[in-house]
């Protein structure tokens, strides 16, 4: 994989692993609720993951918008699927997300190097 998708999988795998070790209900609760929110329900997993992709860019965290893209790249949706929702997350949250959706160019483009 690329330097960025490991370094930013292998940091927040660690990160979670400590957070989860103290053992704090609320937070496993939170962290259960998010992995249950992204199950496929009436609405599929790939449109749950552009909405969360929009939403993340809207918020303007670049760490969710990493885990956004890296799961709809899982889920096999197409760059152009992602940008035509970076251009809507873009419209909804305006110009202060642009340097967002530059991160998330360089890590989509760092996802399909590190499929080859």
């Amino acid at each position: 994989m690329s330097n960025i998708v490991t370094e930013f999988n292998e940091y927040r795998s660690k990160m979670n692993d400590k957070i989860l070790a103290d053992n704090n209900k609320v937070i496993k609760r939170i962290f259960n609720l998010d992995t249950n929110a992204f199950a496929e329900g009436t609405l599929d997993k790939k449109t749950k993951e552009l909405l969360g992709l929009v939403a993340s860019m809207v918020l303007r965290c670049d760490d969710c918008v990493k885990y956004h893209l890296e799961a709809c790249h899982k889920e096999g949706l197409t760059k152009e699927q992602v940008v035509e929702s970076l251009s809507i997350a873009n419209l909804v949250g305006g110009t202060i997300v642009i340097p967002h959706m530059r991160r998330a160019y360089e890590y989509w483009d760092a996802l399909e190097e590190a499929q080859g």
